[in-house]
């Protein structure tokens, strides 16, 4: 291989699911183990790997999933190694292990299909965001891969009773157990002239983690969407 290349080639494969750099993630595909993710996410693969968009499956769990608040699922089956991306954002990789965690739809890059997930409405916030804010619930043994648009920040929440506040559009993913409300303040644009004022943050509370991004840009997720 030619030297100055030799440093981006893959390393040895030593889990399921890893990162190759910061913004793409390398799954390891096996027969009977298969990948859900968003469609047109794959950027590369090696051996034998099939696509199914939109599979029975994901049409039956995401059936009250609103048009525009996430992005179509393909099933990935076969045996090699897959590479996947997103528009370049950061790629985080995480090992459930038993656990769980709920992930605004459009910071879902995959996760494996034998886990348990389903689409539910974030409670309490209807009356801030208008329709409200729709998230994918994942639990169970296995791997799932977010995005983030920039380097993200998880922060503990602690379990105290101190609130952590987040932007909705910052937030990438929580855990399920936190409790979850809204709170109305002013954007700063709104002293100046600039802005339309009146704006909301999600308060989450309990023994958990929230996971945010450096971008509070909801034209990104728009774009995403599309």
């Amino acid at each position: 291989m030619n030297q100055p290349l030799a440093g981006y080639a893959p390393a040895p494969v030593t889990a399921r699911m890893e990162n190759h750099g910061n913004h793409m993630a390398k799954i390891a595909m096996q027969t009977g183990n298969d990948l859900l993710a968003r469609v047109g996410s794959m950027v590369a693969y090696e051996g034998f790997v099939q696509y199914e968009p939109n599979p029975p499956a994901v049409r039956q769990i995401a059936k009250d999933w609103l048009t525009g608040e996430g992005a179509p699922l393909m099933k990935c089956s076969g045996d090699g190694l897959l590479y996947l991306a997103d528009y370049g954002a950061n790629v985080v990789v995480i090992n459930l292990n038993g656990d769980g965690i709920s992930v605004n739809a459009t910071n879902l890059l995959a996760f494996d299909a034998h886990l348990t997930w389903g689409v539910e409405r974030v409670k309490g916030l209807a009356k801030f965001a208008g329709q409200g804010l729709w998230n994918t619930k994942i639990s169970g043994q296995g791997w799932v891969a977010l995005t983030s648009r920039g380097k993200p920040i998880v922060v503990d929440c602690g379990g105290g009773d101190d609130e952590t506040y987040v932007d909705p559009d910052a937030l990438v993913a929580w855990s399920p157990n936190l409790k979850v409300k809204g709170k109305r303040s002013f954007r700063a644009q709104s002293l100046i002239g600039r802005g339309s004022g009146e704006a909301y943050q999600m308060a989450f509370s309990g023994q958990g983690i929230v996971v945010v991004q450096p971008s509070e840009d909801s034209t990104d997720r728009l774009r995403v969407r599309g």
